[in-house]
């Protein structure tokens, strides 16, 4: 893959913490620094994917209830552990 310059400014004790992991890891501060920068875009698009996903899942309108949720919840680790609850909130969706 092609590579083009790209300079950012880091504070100073940022840029020493690069510069001893880069050490330690053998490989070059920018090379990290890349790397970092693809986590953290991946991240990024992970999070906005999850959010369009959970939004359209509410769009459903099927949800389940926070009281069905903590009686679950709290049973976790007893001896009458409960199964996962099920949706028990239906909303009606608005016609335009």
């Amino acid at each position: 893959m092609a590579t083009v310059p790209f300079s950012v400014r880091l504070d100073e004790d940022v840029k020493a913490r690069l510069d001893k992991e880069a050490v330690f890891e053998k490989r070059s501060s920018g090379y990290l620094a890349q790397v970092a920068i693809d986590e953290f875009l991946d991240a990024k698009e992970y999070k906005r994917e999850c959010i369009r996903e959970a939004l359209a899942e509410a769009e459903k309108g099927v949800f389940i209830s926070e009281e069905a949720v903590t009686k679950w919840v709290e049973a976790w680790g007893t001896d009458h552990e409960l199964p996962p609850p099920k949706p028990d909130v239906f909303l009606e969706k608005q016609k335009s």
